[in-house]
C-alpha cells in the first residue's frame, strides 16, 4: 500500500498576542455550515512563543491541506484587518518510489486586498514545460 503526504511549516504574524491567541480559537470553531469540518481539519496551529505574535502553522503527520490554510488566513485577515503579502509552501510526498507522487507547490496571499495573488504547482509547471508549453502563459 501506498501511502501519500503533504508537509508545510509556515509562521504567520498576526499583529497583536491577542489577535495571535484569537486566531487559534479560530481556526478550531466549526464553519457556519454544520455539516463542514472546523478549518484546522486540515493543520495544526500553535504559538510560536507565549504572548507572541506570531504563529506557527504545520500539516498534522503528513495529511496537511493548503487549502485550508489559505482559507485560515483569509478569514484572520478579513477579522483582523491584517495588510502586506503572505505565503508558504508545501511538498507532496509518498512512501514509495512512484511516478508523479512527488512534487509541491507555493501560494502567495494580499492580506489586504482578501486574496490570492497566484500559487504554482511544481507537477504542473513541469509537465507544461516537458510539453513545449509556457507555465506562466
Amino acid at each position: 500500500m501506498v501511502d501519500y503526504f503533504t508537509h508545510f511549516s509556515c509562521l504567520f504574524d498576526l499583529g497583536t498576542p491577542e489577535n495571535a491567541a484569537r486566531s487559534l480559537a479560530l481556526c478550531n470553531e466549526a464553519p457556519e455550515k454544520n455539516d463542514e469540518p472546523p478549518l484546522s481539519y486540515g493543520f495544526l496551529a500553535s504559538l510560536q512563543e507565549e504572548g507572541g505574535t506570531v504563529i506557527w502553522i504545520y500539516d498534522d503527520a503528513g495529511s496537511g491541506d493548503p487549502g485550508s490554510v489559505i482559507e485560515f488566513v483569509l478569514l484572520c485577515a478579513e477579522t483582523f484587518d491584517l495588510s502586506g503579502i503572505w505565503g508558504f509552501e508545501w511538498a507532496n510526498t509518498c512512501s514509495k518510489p512512484l511516478l508523479e507522487a512527488f512534487g509541491g507547490g507555493a501560494h502567495v496571499v494580499d492580506l489586504s486586498a482578501r486574496k490570492s495573488l497566484r500559487s504554482i504547482s511544481t507537477n504542473h509547471w513541469l509537465t507544461t514545460m516537458l510539453n513545449g508549453g509556457n507555465p506562466d502563459a
